[in-house]
């Protein structure tokens, strides 16, 4: 099914819509719930202001991606690896840092030093 120059919304629901591509869409406003988008790929896309809520991106990639201003809480990123990324300003609180290296060094360990020195 081919819809070009759409102008009002659509609902979808229970339905299969694999190998489905949108391209120079605007959605906005838009909601996906009980989505099943395993294997999905966005490209070039504005996802400002989106809330991902009981989602499941596990091994998900996330590449020359701003995410400033994100807010992640309730999450879990064991086996997660952040690469390459600019980290100024970034705040972690209330977590569970155990195992957590940065360059190769324990975080634990790291504050456990800087406690003792002060």
């Amino acid at each position: 099914m081919d819809l070009t120059d759409l102008r009002e919304p659509i609902v979808v629901t229970d339905s299969e819509a694999d190998q489905s591509s949108f391209s120079g869409v605007a959605m906005r406003d838009a909601r996906f719930e009980d989505a099943r988008m395993t294997a999905a790929r966005f490209d070039h896309i504005d996802l400002s202001d989106a809330v991902f809520s009981r989602a499941k991106l596990a091994r998900a990639r996330f590449a020359n991606a701003d995410m400033s201003g994100v807010k992640i809480e309730n999450v879990t990123l064991a086996g997660t690896t952040i690469q390459n990324a600019s980290l100024a300003g970034v705040a972690i609180s209330d977590c569970d840092i155990a195992g957590l290296t940065i360059d190769g060094y324990l975080v634990s360990d790291l504050i456990a030093a800087y406690r003792k020195n002060s």
